[in-house]
């Protein structure tokens, strides 16, 4: 059987490629991988899949899937939800200057800033793996 990392390293993308009785969540984990890595974005598997699992169903809705950084609602929340509520930090400046940095390194005007990506790249910008 062909495997994931072998299909990759012979035809160097995942599209078109299902593994047998991949589900749809682990699908989407895929996708959000080579997104990823066809972003030069290096990434840690097991918590980018831990805080992808995190984000349930979420990531199956379009507009929940994504995190507009135009928009200054959208970035309190997930300074509210994910950063304060989840991740349990102390509020500060700090927190919107991380959010302002993950912004910059998915770029400002790459308009689908996935959620499960910025998120990950939050923990790892604030150092907080063991959080998760």
């Amino acid at each position: 059987m062909i495997t994931l990392v072998h299909y990759i390293a012979i035809f160097g993308t995942t599209n078109n490629f299902k593994l047998k009785g991949m589900s749809k969540f682990d699908e989407k984990i895929s996708f959000y991988k080579e997104v990823m890595n066809n972003m030069g974005i290096v990434y840690e598997d097991e918590l980018f899949d831990k805080i992808t699992r995190g984000l349930g169903p979420s990531i199956f809705k379009r507009d929940a899937a994504s995190v507009s950084t135009s928009d200054p609602k959208e970035l309190e929340t997930v300074k509210n939800n994910f950063l304060l509520k989840k991740l349990g930090l102390d509020d500060g400046e700090y927190l919107d200057d991380a959010i302002d940095v993950v912004a910059d390194k998915m770029g400002k005007t790459n308009r689908v800033k996935y959620r499960a990506i910025f998120y990950y790249l939050l923990v790892k910008e604030l150092r907080q793996e063991s959080k998760i």
